[in-house]
């Protein structure tokens, strides 16, 4: 538990007090995970741990990267598997939890969670994050910073931005555009900052648009503070401060780890020589000394009294969370649950059944307190009366080991026989640790060739069901070898209760109701970001713009081996009785569209659905996806139980970033919303028309003759004239989106610079 050292004065009061030197040193940390402390007034230091899925918290420095030796703690679903869930209280029950851990040692802000987007399945990084979908991704991380902070520990929302790849991630520049920012790299952040106001924001490693995260005072200051109005504390990523006065400049409050033989030295010479106005450095301090003092407040009581948790119940949590975050894909031939007669025979093939991987690599690897084994688990569901026979089928290791090939095809040889006697064959196939991780990007979408061997093996050797279940951390293939399963279990990294979990759901004790947070697309070469990542020569360009995940392949009519929402279940459900109500206004700022549709269990089990709401704007002056989700609510229901499930749209669900007019605009006219159960399964549309205030710009000499036309005065104007161009609309619409100062000086067209600036005069004096 931090030390405390009496009661602190209020922030700005303890600013007052504090040498140059102190407040230079207070804007660094002391240490890899810890603030600095000013003993003379009683200001300690606070210790803050990785952790968007489980605490990493190193109680001393292990290495010198602070990569090992962390405590035991709970390993939770990682955000690739609890996305799935699309359960907003599950994934706040669980940021309890690891906010109670944090209390038990000590740790006032858990690093994460991580909300960037998957713009590409190549991510080394997606385990980490929620989605392709930013309402989704906002929505979710909002949940996990409710959880956490309803403990009186602090989150940072990381990596603030556009942060969405590892290769060359410290120097890269995003080069993205103003619209595609807004629309979806920013909003999750925005939505978490409104909503909850993280105690932290972390800013990224990468440059955006030539500038570094970490000095980019529009990103940190402008629009983070200025407009989304957030009151906290922004930190650096662990090594992102290159200028630490540029960096204060911008509005980055504190560097980790401290670079102690520049940082705080070039903070003291910058304010005494006048590069650095001493008030912005006060402003960064008193963020810091708050930051401290509401630490220090919310775990005085626990001085007293040390917190405690109780694993078996924390690992309870993670179990419940496991079953959410699977998906399953496909089912044909009965083939789960896993249907077995007293002496029956199940092969369990795959050593990730035997030795799981269940997190990822890198800054957020906890170490477990418990791990359940898939294999065992099973055994313990099916009992006594069902033979379970295990086969590895394949080895960790990597295919380029010596000897690796001649291992494969021994161990395959050795399932095969196993398989070929069953009467259920389970297959547990996945990336290995060594194919993904924090610090480097995957080269391709498919599993290890040895494991995609075995399995056309198996289904050679036993016509009988056969079920895949997967273990991966981002997208994997399935294209190639889905004709091989009767049955795809997607079960993420789930964390160290996903064997439980998986033996669960396989045996049919719990029912899957995951649906997919990202697109699994036929081949990589369908993700729109193929043509551009990771970029070269340090930039990486954004070339597909606001087409991301199922904005893209929806916009191409692009099959997909699995679309974005999609998840089965064990039961079936009806989706109906879609029904709109509006209220408020788009010029009033309080438009809202309530969306009600009634959900029925139709199926012989207890089960629950996900409903997702889409918007789309048939017609507009932008290009715009074909559909946006713009709301989502998980029903569970008992067999024959009906539902009525409520989602309410706001102005901001039909508006899109207008460049022209740096802001959120929604165009009058028609909006479809449609309800369904995935991006590509949709049940019930509807079509409602918003009136909006007009979005036209101020018509100028650089409007061009088509803007003029549209714009009612500006036509009535030209229409006066009687311009020998207008009689022609053939003409009009070849020239129609010329400027009118151009044609202007274009002869025989009737307009000319004198009757243009006097069209001017004219307007102006109509529209004052």
């Amino acid at each position: 538990m931090s030390e405390t050292h009496g009661s602190l004065p209020p922030a700005p009061a303890a600013v007052g007090q504090l040498t140059l030197a102190e407040k230079a040193a207070l804007v660094s940390g002391s240490d890899f995970w810890h603030t600095t402390p000013v003993e003379r007034l009683g200001i300690p230091a606070i210790m803050v741990s990785d952790g968007p899925h489980g605490l990493r918290t190193q109680l001393s420095e292990a290495d010198h990267v602070g990569l090992s030796g962390s405590v035991p703690a709970t390993c939770f679903p990682p955000a690739a598997g609890i996305a799935s869930s699309w359960n907003t209280r599950l994934i706040e029950t669980v940021g309890r939890a690891l906010g109670t851990e944090a209390r038990r040692w000590g740790v006032s802000v858990v690093l994460g969670p991580g909300v960037n987007i998957k713009r590409s399945p190549l991510c080394g990084r997606n385990f980490e994050y929620y989605s392709e979908d930013p309402f989704l991704a906002g929505r979710l991380g909002a949940a996990l910073v409710r959880g956490v902070q309803s403990q009186g520990v602090g989150t940072s929302v990381k990596h603030f931005a556009a942060n969405n790849q590892e290769d060359d991630r410290l120097r890269v520049s995003a080069e993205v555009d103003e619209r595609t920012l807004r629309e979806i790299y920013l909003p999750a952040f925005e939505h978490i900052v409104r909503t909850e106001q993280p105690w932290t924001v972390m800013c990224a490693y990468n440059k955006v648009n030539g500038t570094y995260a970490s000095e980019h005072r529009r990103l940190l200051t402008t629009v983070l503070r200025e407009e989304w109005g957030f009151a906290g504390l922004v930190v650096s990523d662990w090594g992102a401060v290159h200028d630490r006065v540029r960096s204060l400049e911008a509005g980055l409050d504190l560097e980790m780890p401290p670079n102690l033989e520049l940082s705080p030295a070039a903070v003291v010479a910058a304010v005494r020589e006048g590069w650095l106005a001493e008030s912005v450095l006060d402003d960064a301090v008193a963020r810091v000394l708050t930051l401290v003092d509401r630490s220090t407040s919310a775990i005085g009581a626990a001085d007293a009294e040390p917190v405690t948790f109780d694993e078996d119940e924390h690992h309870r949590v993670a179990h419940l969370a496991a079953l959410e975050s699977a998906v399953l894909l496909k089912n044909e031939r009965g083939a789960l649950p896993l249907r077995t007669e007293p002496g029956a025979t199940v092969a369990v093939v795959g050593e990730l059944a035997r030795t799981p991987r269940f997190q990822g690599g890198g800054s957020s690897e906890v170490n477990p307190t418990r791990v359940d084994v898939p294999v065992e688990e099973l055994r313990d569901r099916l009992g006594s009366d069902v033979e379970i026979v295990f086969a590895p089928g394949y080895g960790l290791g990597g295919e380029a080991a010596d000897g690796a090939a001649g291992e494969d095809e021994r161990l395959r040889s050795e399932a095969v026989r196993v398989a070929r006697a069953a009467d259920r064959v389970v297959v547990f196939l996945g990336l290995p640790a060594a194919e993904e991780s924090e610090g480097f990007d995957r080269t391709h979408l498919d599993l290890p060739a040895g494991q995609l061997a075995l399995l056309a093996a198996l289904r050679e050797a036993n016509d009988r069901p056969l079920t895949v279940v997967l273990s991966n951390g981002s997208a994997v293939r399935t294209s190639t070898w889905d004709g091989d399963a009767d049955a795809i279990l997607e079960s993420w990294l789930s964390g160290q209760a996903a064997g439980g979990a998986v033996a669960d759901l396989l045996t049919g004790r719990a029912n899957p109701s995951g649906k997919l947070a990202e697109t699994i697309p036929v081949r990589l070469e369908d993700s729109s970001s193929f043509l551009n990542f990771p970029g070269d020569s340090g930039v990486v360009r954004y070339g597909e713009g606001v087409f991301v995940g199922y904005r893209a392949h929806d916009r191409s009519a692009q099959e997909v081996s699995y679309p974005f929402g999609h998840g089965l279940s064990y039961t079936t459900f009806d989706v109906g009785g879609l029904s709109v109500r509006t209220s408020g206004s788009v010029a009033g700022d309080d438009l809202a569209v309530e969306v009600s549709v009634t959900v029925t269990n139709t199926g012989p089990l207890a089960g629950a659905e996900v409903v997702q709401v889409y918007v789309r704007d048939p017609e507009c002056s932008v290009t715009r996806p074909v559909r946006e989700l713009k709301g989502f609510a998980k029903v569970a229901l008992e067999p024959g139980e009906s539902r009525t499930a409520t989602m309410t749209l706001d102005r901001r669900a039909f508006a899109y970033w207008s460049v022209r007019h740096h802001d959120w605009v929604v165009e009058a006219g028609d909006f479809e919303i449609a309800v369904g159960t995935s991006s590509r399964d949709l049940r019930a549309a509807t079509t409602i028309r918003l009136d909006a205030p007009s979005i036209a710009l101020p018509l100028t000499a650089d409007s061009t003759l088509a803007e003029w036309l549209a714009d009612p005065r500006g036509n009535e104007l030209l229409q006066g004239l009687d311009l020998p161009i207008l009689r022609d609309p053939g003409l009009v619409r070849v020239v129609g989106t010329m400027p009118m100062s151009t044609l202007a000086s274009f002869p025989g067209l009737g307009l000319d610079h004198a009757t243009l600036a006097d069209l001017g005069t004219r307007l102006d004096r109509a529209t004052s």
